[in-house]
């Protein structure tokens, strides 16, 4: 799929940044892998991950809840 985005002269942004952007958001709300993501930006999935911070994107996408459930799941496998 082609997607044409037109923005104003005055306004510089680079596409890589655009692509940056979008990825990092679609992997935040699950509509994409991390391979997916850095794929479509053409970056490896290393310099994927080191780079969703400057997005405000977490690399784990647990909420607080989900991880304190999964730390008394383990907590209880243990004995």
């Amino acid at each position: 799929m082609t997607i044409t985005l037109d923005f104003p002269e005055t306004l510089t942004i680079k596409e890589k940044e655009v692509k940056m952007y979008l990825a990092s958001k679609l992997y935040e709300a699950g509509r994409l892998s991390l391979g997916q993501a850095a794929n479509l930006v053409g970056y490896s999935k290393e310099t994927f991950m080191e780079l969703l911070s400057e997005y405000q994107v977490s690399l784990f996408g647990y909420t607080e809840d989900e991880l304190s459930n999964d730390l008394k799941n383990v907590a209880n496998s243990i004995g």
